[in-house]
């Protein structure tokens, strides 16, 4: 996209086609060399949503719709991204050609409501007519948390946008990021992922349009922008994504100090320091930020 010549690789679905863990493993082990060639220390992927709904306009972006595949195929996507051979090591399997894999989106999100994608306020509900959401949990339970090259399990998690309805047990109706039983009882407790949870993009904000993106705060439409951050935070959140005002930060951190404690508020926010931090250090940031303009030329794209 930027004019250059990088490696081109079918989709994530065209690479499942293969049935083929191996081969999607060594597309990872590949395309982790370059994204680290170009700075890039974290990948948005990979999606391990079920595709339940061929009308869905993200089918393309998952490993179909067998969760067993799908499950396959995130593991050896994991462990080809996040693994570094011994001569590259930082600390065990991580190292300088490790990307940290964020593994999206944290669950369900292949059900949409008519087929219907939820980044537009007419598609934000994901419905389950079979009862079968915990189908969905697989690629992410057996697979990315489960993963055999030493890095243990993926790095990072994305919740869905969505609002999946009429699932939880406490009677949350909204987006993924915001429900303390998608986060916090289930991704942190039951399941015991300590990574960086990072938010889908632009959640945090109004959704004033209905057929362009705007803000995916589903759910908590009436809930002031500061108050959104801070119920993301108790759900067990770590990163806002697309967020760079530090201002509804900040506010919601005085919301915690207010209702449980400065203690609290500072063990809460260093928790989410520590496991952003980790990813950066893993990864050999911390001891060599830099890239050399030649080696990038001779890696990037290389036959």
């Amino acid at each position: 996209g930027a004019g250059g010549t990088i490696s081109l690789w079918p989709s994530s679905l065209g690479i499942a086609a293969t049935f083929d863990p191996a081969a999607m493993k060594l597309f990872g082990q590949i395309a982790s060399r370059e994204y680290r060639a170009l700075g890039i220390a974290t990948a948005l992927s990979p999606q391990v949503d079920i595709a339940t709904d061929p009308r869905w306009s993200r089918f393309s972006g998952t490993f179909g719709d067998d969760s067993n595949l799908a499950t396959d195929m995130a593991r050896a996507y994991c462990d080809g991204f996040q693994t570094s051979p011994a001569d590259k090591s930082v600390e065990g399997a991580w190292g300088y050609e490790s990307v940290n894999a964020m593994v999206k989106h944290w669950y369900g999100y292949g059900a949409q409501e008519g087929g219907r994608d939820s980044h537009f306020c007419y598609g934000k509900y994901a419905v389950y007519p079979g009862n079968n959401l915990e189908e969905h949990l697989k690629p992410f339970t057996e697979g990315s948390f489960k993963l055999d090259d030493g890095t243990g399990m993926a790095s990072a998690v994305m919740p869905i946008y969505s609002i999946l309805w009429n699932q939880s047990p406490l009677g949350e109706n909204v987006g993924g990021s915001y429900s303390k039983w998608m986060i916090a009882e289930q991704l942190r407790e039951k399941y015991h992922f300590d990574g960086v949870a990072c938010t889908d993009w632009n959640i945090m904000f109004d959704n004033n349009a209905v057929e362009s993106f705007g803000g995916m705060c589903w759910g908590v439409e009436n809930v002031p922008v500061a108050e959104r951050h801070f119920m993301i935070l108790e759900a067990g959140v770590d990163q806002f994504g697309g967020q760079n005002d530090k201002g509804p930060v900040l506010e919601a951190y005085q919301m915690w100090v207010d209702k449980y404690g400065k203690e609290s508020a500072d063990q809460r926010f260093q928790k989410s320091a520590y496991r952003l931090l980790l990813n950066v250090f893993r990864v050999g940031l911390f001891e060599n930020p830099y890239l050399d303009p030649a080696e990038t030329t001779a890696i990037v794209g290389c036959p």
